[in-house]
């Protein structure tokens, strides 16, 4: 298996795994766990997966990851199609193993842990407020991955920073827009549902995409490393 296959593999499986645990902790037990118990179970997936795949990929599962790295030139143009294209099929993958878990309990399938906003879901914040909220949470998570593996005095612990980054980022997020940070997260189970999940889900999409350009951007000015 080539090193580029070996990465892609890497990326999916990772992804599979962050959506399989993180987004079923939600749709399955969210009740019993509340948002700090689902919140780290995002993060401590990500502990996991980091030492896991990390060696391998660099542990993404993220196209927004990924994006800020193609900004920072980190990740070349055909690594982050590549990348990106494994973490959206992982997603695709997770959500759709979390579908027939659902589904062979004869239960409609009505959540997946899908992200979302307006009237009826978490507080009922606004589309603008979303695409505001999903920017700021993406910022403060890929500034904090860029400031733990810009060195190799902080490499050895990045996985646990980033690992409680994203539960840091989450237990904020989950009551407004169940957090995204990350596309391919949001993209798996609003494929598989549809409806409104579905017409939705371009704002976790659109704005962690804004948010890991302009950690990339404020990063590399403030450590001038930036690639213009």
């Amino acid at each position: 298996m080539s090193l580029s296959l070996k990465k892609y593999t890497a990326e999916f499986i990772g992804t599979l795994v962050l959506v399989l645990f993180g987004c079923g902790s939600a749709a399955t037990a969210g009740g019993q766990l509340g948002y700090l118990g689902i919140a780290l179970a995002f993060g401590l997936s990500i502990v996991a997966l980091a030492y896991a795949i990390g060696p391998v990929s660099g542990c993404h599962i993220n196209p927004a990851v990924s994006f800020a790295m193609l900004i920072s030139g980190k990740l070349s143009g055909k690594n982050f199609v590549g990348y990106v294209v494994a973490q959206v099929l992982g997603g695709l993958v997770g959500s759709g193993l979390l579908y027939a878990i659902i589904n062979s309990t004869g239960k409609a399938v009505t959540g997946l842990g899908q992200n979302g906003f307006g009237t009826g879901y978490g507080i009922g914040i606004t589309a603008f407020m979303a695409i505001i909220v999903e920017i700021i949470l993406t910022f403060v998570f890929i500034y904090a991955i860029l400031g733990v593996t810009s060195t190799d005095s902080t490499s050895a612990v990045a996985g646990i920073v980033i690992g409680l980054t994203l539960a840091f980022v989450h237990i904020l997020g989950i009551g407004l827009t169940g957090t995204s940070v990350n596309p391919a997260r949001s993209l798996g189970p609003a494929i598989w549902l549809g409806g409104t999940a579905l017409s939705q889900v371009w704002v976790f999409i659109v704005a962690p995409l804004i948010g890991a350009a302009l950690a990339a951007w404020t990063f590399g000015g403030l450590n001038g490393r930036a690639k213009r």
